[in-house]
């Protein structure tokens, strides 16, 4: 209605025909009544249809009747699912498509390097609308969770199993309404800190009122179509504000609906097309039936000059490409900030994403600007320690440590201010552990530091080289082998040697009566003798004459020759190199015995590891610790240090400490 007042007073609109605007109210998804409305309107005449602004089954029953008769038809409502059948050429879409909005959300999470986010989906179409983010997120194998809300459409248990897992960038798939209802849960559960950042697709982000709700530094982004710039807009915005006020006083008005901001530009789009359309062929409307087959001649040519409009609307800039989808236009990218909405950024459908890193980075650094932060902890070290000459200092120059260091570097990037404040039982600080149970109730930021579980130990050295050390290369067990070795070689060589006829020979061959006397050179201290020329790499007068022997003797002389090489290349290390004797190499180690005790800080999270763990070997370290007596169990990690020296026992503690004292 507005569209057609403003069209009719336009001066060069006198002594013209006149627009006229018929409404019509349809029930929500009403296939049968929208039928019924469209065959009452056809008979009157028309030049376009628009709408409706929800209700995707009517508006595929307008699409169908408007594509048999060829009068053109304006969708202004979302895609709610994705349509697989060919879209009707005398069908014109203004809302922007979900293609369009799944790639904008895609390169805003680009823009911020995020690999892993949420998508909050209330409708099951969901998944189909935001395809294109979807096979995003496939491609490059980032992490995209998608949680659907049930039919109580509370968002509440959803938003409990996102905290819990650690995930910071939220995107909101819903409308209005629904979007609003999220962001209070989520507020009621803490989650609208500088640490979450939330991403809405519902391109009404701008209407929705979280002055109340928010904390300053949440990142909270959106879309927006609106064309704030026009010379018509600021009347636009009033005149539905007075209407509003005429009828829904009770509800405070948020701004013009996206619905009569798309009808208004439609209304535009069709009288520039008729405009145009009247230069070349007189156009006339006529009465259709639906019970007949007869169609609007013009429709076909003013559907043709429908997709060559180019002008400036209320939502951007209008223009169609061949396939009736809205084309070169621009999403504005919105952040909540204290003073309301501002524009970072936008997304172009030709040029892609252009974000104002000016903007966004002043808004990351002015979240804590000049605010003062106290930080509780404990005596540490190398975390937190008092400096030698403490008592001559006060404040924050009592302390050194890393983690003073890195509050310092934090405090100069975000410029914040900060006093340390030591606990008063000194029980928990910096070294507090991110654990399962701990999460339950505290909020933690991102770790500056991943440790496990090691053993601290006092090794034994090993006994300085001797007289007999160089035995040392092997075990007393490999020499016995290697005796034993070495006389069953001899046996065997002895054996062989008499069984087989060619080691009998004639030491005389020429000797004229002595042809009969036979001896054999493997006696048995020969069979003794040659077994160690070999191993000794020295060799001997001793040749054998059998293939029999000749095997034994190669098979003694490869024995020998392995042995010979680990021996020498051993030998040099064992005795230059004090060897330690580590009796506890892993975990098992120490749980299989009971000679070493071992324990842990009681009250610490390497107590709690053990205490809640459901691995074999743990619980039975745990039940060993718990019912030791006297306790194993220290205050402090010095305590469990000079306990590791002084007795012998087994500290568990984090592997950085571990490194840092040993």
């Amino acid at each position: 209605t507005l569209a057609k007042n403003r069209i009719n007073r336009a001066p060069e609109r006198l002594g013209k025909a006149k627009v006229e605007v018929d409404i019509f109210e349809l029930l929500r998804d009403s296939e049968y009544e929208t039928a019924e409305t469209m065959c009452q309107i056809l008979p009157k005449g028309v030049v376009a249809v628009l709408g409706p602004s929800s209700s995707p089954a009517s508006s595929s029953i307008i699409s169908n009747i408007c594509g048999e008769k060829e009068v053109p038809h304006f969708k202004v409502a979302p895609e709610e699912f994705v349509k697989f059948q060919f879209q009707r050429f005398t069908t014109l879409n203004l809302h922007p498509s979900n293609t369009d909005i799944s790639v904008a959300v895609a390169g805003i999470l680009n823009f911020f390097n995020c690999t892993t986010a949420c998508l909050i989906c209330a409708k099951a179409e969901c998944l189909l609308n935001l395809e294109k983010l979807l096979r995003q997120f496939l491609i490059s194998k980032d992490t995209l969770s998608v949680r659907m809300l049930d039919d109580t459409r509370d968002p509440t248990p959803l938003l409990k199993e996102i905290r819990d897992d650690k995930t910071a960038t939220i995107i909101i798939h819903a409308n209005a309404s629904m979007s609003h209802t999220i962001l209070l849960k989520a507020a009621e559960l803490g989650m609208v800190s500088a640490y979450y950042t939330y991403i809405f697709t519902n391109l009404e982000f701008s209407l929705q009122r979280m002055d109340s709700l928010v904390d300053d530094r949440v990142n909270i982004l959106g879309f927006s179509i609106f064309n704030q710039s026009h010379a018509f807009f600021q009347e636009f915005a009033q005149s539905l504000n007075q209407s509003w006020q005429e009828n829904c006083d009770h509800v405070p008005f948020t701004g013009p609906a996206l619905s009569s901001a798309l009808l208004f530009d439609a209304v535009y789009a069709v009288v520039t097309a008729v405009q145009e359309l009247n230069r070349s062929q007189e156009i006339g409307v006529k009465p259709l039936s639906c019970g007949s087959a007869q169609i609007w001649q013009h429709g076909t040519s003013l559907m043709n000059y429908l997709r060559m409009v180019e002008l400036e609307g209320l939502t951007g800039h209008i223009e169609f490409n061949s396939k009736g989808q809205r084309s070169n236009y621009a999403l504005k990218i919105l952040q909540f900030t204290r003073n309301g909405f501002r524009q970072i950024g936008q997304w172009h459908v030709a040029e892609g994403l252009s974000m104002d890193s000016r903007l966004y980075a002043s808004n990351i650094s002015d979240t804590l600007f000049n605010t003062t932060l106290v930080v509780t902890t404990i005596l540490e070290n190398p975390y937190l320690m008092l400096k030698g000459n403490h008592q001559e200092m006060e404040g924050n120059d009592r302390y050194e440590g890393f983690c003073v260091d890195m509050l310092k570097e934090l405090a100069e990037i975000l410029r914040f201010n900060y006093k340390i404040r030591l606990v008063g039982d000194g029980v928990y600080g910096v070294p507090l552990t991110i654990t399962a149970e701990r999460e339950k109730v505290i909020d933690f930021s991102k770790p500056f530091m991943t440790l496990g579980i090691s053993i601290l130990y006092r090794v034994h050295m090993g006994r300085k080289p001797g007289y007999f050390s160089f035995l040392d290369p092997f075990s007393p067990g490999v020499w016995l082998f290697m005796l034993l070795a070495y006389l069953a070689v001899s046996c065997v060589l002895f054996l062989v040697a008499r069984l087989t006829p060619y080691e009998w020979y004639s030491p005389h061959p020429c000797a004229q009566g002595r042809c009969n006397l036979l001896v054999n050179q493997y006696s048995l201290g020969n069979s003794l003798w040659f077994p160690v020329g070999g191993f000794m790499q020295q060799g001997s007068t001793i040749a054998p004459r059998a293939l029999s022997t000749r095997c034994v003797s190669g098979v003694w002389w490869a024995f020998t020759l392995i042995i010979i090489s680990s021996y020498t290349a051993n030998l040099a290390a064992f005795l230059t190199v004090q060897r330690m004797d580590v009796p506890i190499e892993s975990v098992d180690d120490l749980a299989d015995q009971t000679a070493i005790e071992y324990g842990t800080i009681h009250g610490g999270s390497s107590m709690t590891f053990f205490q809640n763990s459901r691995y074999q070997t743990y619980q039975r370290m745990w039940n060993y610790m718990y019912s030791k007596q006297p306790s194993v169990f220290v205050k402090s990690t010095e305590e469990g240090i000079a306990r590791v020296l002084n007795s012998n026992y087994a500290f568990l503690l984090e592997s950085t400490m571990n490194e840092y004292y040993r």
